[in-house]
């Protein structure tokens, strides 16, 4: 058993304050019966909680991808833009959410966003190889000496020496790369090209592990995953076996995202 205003707060973005005003509106009610007294004790998974007829459901932990638009930033809040977080929806937003890791804010593609720290954690470590996979847009043709020097572990501006990395040029697309990752230095991608003497004009990622950004997920929507989804992120193939599925599959699509 719960008290009401935790469990309400647990799950909203609503504080104990604003819920105890809502409650002596007559805005929250418990199964059939509407409850001005918040310190009342509920059953999270029997009674159906409404706050403003709006339902209020128990979820331990929630998974959400979604595809990150530009100009939009990986933060649960910033004072200058706008924040993934931003871009849900009332009824998804609680308080214990955050984004799994960040992308650029010129970046745009996948990302997670959860309130399951052990498993933001397992996505992020190198040392659980989850690699994360990209599509590159360059200034300048793709060369096939840069696969050599990014397996090798290429020394980027500054010193810093990557984790070996494998990509691939693009048949279709002279000047595209992708690329698989298993850390994420801060504008890590950019430096590499950087320092092959070479420019990202643009930058998606549309894998981590095994798991696929879906095709017909425009820009800002997001999906809540189910668990074999998120079991998905925890597996890997071969670099090869990820490159032809996505050139089988995705090219054409992805290319024209670009």
């Amino acid at each position: 058993m719960e008290r009401l205003d935790k469990f309400i707060s647990s799950m909203t973005e609503y504080t104990r304050s604003q819920i105890k005003k809502l409650a002596l509106k007559g805005k929250i009610q418990v199964n059939s019966e509407i409850v001005k007294d918040c310190s009342l004790k509920i059953d999270p998974e029997s009674d159906r909680i409404y706050v403003c007829k709006r339902e209020i459901t128990f979820k331990e932990k929630v998974y959400i991808l979604m595809n990150k638009p530009d100009g939009v930033v990986c933060a649960t809040q910033d004072l200058r833009d706008k924040t993934v977080l931003d871009l849900l929806s009332d009824d998804v937003k609680r308080k214990d959410l955050f984004p799994a890791g960040r992308l650029d804010k010129d970046t745009r593609g996948m990302v997670l966003i959860t309130n399951d720290g052990e498993l933001s954690h397992r996505i992020l470590s190198p040392k659980k190889h989850i690699p994360k996979y990209y599509l590159v847009r360059l200034k300048e043709n793709f060369c096939e000496k840069y696969a050599k020097e990014f397996e090798q572990g290429i020394i980027i501006d500054g010193g810093e020496k990557c984790l070996p990395a494998k990509v691939r040029g693009l048949e279709n697309c002279p000047d595209a790369a992708f690329l698989e990752l298993f850390e994420g230095k801060f504008h890590q991608v950019k430096r590499m090209f950087a320092a092959v003497e070479n420019h990202v004009e643009s930058l998606v990622r549309i894998r981590m592990g095994n798991l696929s950004m879906p095709e017909n997920l425009e820009s800002g929507s997001y999906v809540e995953l189910l668990h074999k989804d998120v079991e998905k992120l925890l597996k890997t193939q071969s670099f090869e076996e990820v490159y032809n599925e996505f050139d089988s599959i995705f090219s054409s699509y992805w290319i024209n995202k670009l």
